[in-house]
């Protein structure tokens, strides 16, 4: 599939988007990977580095100062695609806790050798088409009306994570597939690196609409802007999110990972729309 296309930060009407909403997204969302948030002892160097998909960009940022302000530990939390993320820590890069949004990608690093045990599930997650909220489309589970506007117009563009690396965006193209709009759309799509930058999209004017994860549609930020409605899970592969310590991570890493399996840690990420594993 082809790579996203430069989208211009331009609402759906064809305006500029207002600076202060780029400014609040920018700030609340890292949709590309290397985006960090740090706690003051890293420039001493006492620092665990958490990779984690981009749906958890919310959530795990609020559960990261809960537990920082807990503890002596400090977070170093970068948010991408969880494929991109295998892909670098199976060339050695030196992270050391992961929390995929597919387990598949986790069992492939077990099987490498590069973790500490199989790792558990911590969450299920869903999808959703995200709109504008003054935009000419309705936030439709179903999809009709997506459909309706593919071919009257109203349709010009509709953003999803890359399909080949991002879970959420594999699972966004099954949504379509089983909607019978999979092919309609294709001239239409707009790749994101991964599901957040999927969402800036809409955000900015870029897509009209998103088929995205309802942990980003629930942040205040995003739904002040935004209108969404839940895909029936039934029309897509579940989003069954694992988590692992990495081989050679530090005692940090696995007082996080066990934090995040707690009561209040699960109460947060039901609150950002993510279900508790079975």
């Amino acid at each position: 599939m082809p790579r996203p296309p430069t989208v211009a930060a331009h609402d759906t009407q064809g305006a500029p988007v207002p600076r202060r909403r780029l400014l609040q997204w920018a700030l609340a969302s890292a949709a590309g990977v290397g985006a960090a948030r740090v706690g003051p002892a890293a420039a001493r160097g006492e620092v665990t580095t958490v990779v984690a998909a981009s749906d958890l960009k919310f959530a795990l940022e609020e559960l990261a100062d809960t537990f920082q302000r807990a503890s002596a530990h400090r977070l170093r939390l970068i948010f991408g695609s969880s494929g991109q993320f295998t892909t670098q820590i199976l060339q050695g890069a030196p992270f050391h806790l992961f929390l995929s949004a597919d387990e598949a990608f986790v069992t492939r690093l077990v099987q490498a050798g590069r973790t500490q045990g199989d790792g558990r599930l911590y969450a299920v997650g869903r999808i959703g088409l995200l709109v504008g909220a003054g935009g000419a489309l309705q936030p439709d589970g179903t999809l009709r009306d997506l459909g309706a506007a593919l071919r009257d117009g109203r349709l010009r563009k509709l953003a999803i994570a890359h399909p080949e690396h991002a879970p959420y965006g594999a699972r966004a193209q099954e949504a379509l597939q089983h909607a019978g709009l999979w092919q309609a759309v294709q001239p239409h799509l707009v790749l994101g690196e991964n599901v957040a930058q999927a969402a800036q999209f809409v955000l900015t004017g870029g897509a009209q609409a998103g088929i995205v994860a309802q942990s980003l549609a629930r942040a205040p930020a995003v739904a002040a802007v935004t209108r969404f409605a839940l895909i029936d899970a039934a029309w897509h592969q579940p989003l069954r999110q694992r988590m692992v310590v990495l081989r050679g991570a530090p005692p940090a890493a696995h007082a996080f990972y066990e934090y995040l399996a707690t009561p209040a840690a699960q109460a947060v990420l039901a609150r950002y729309g993510f279900e508790a594993p079975r």
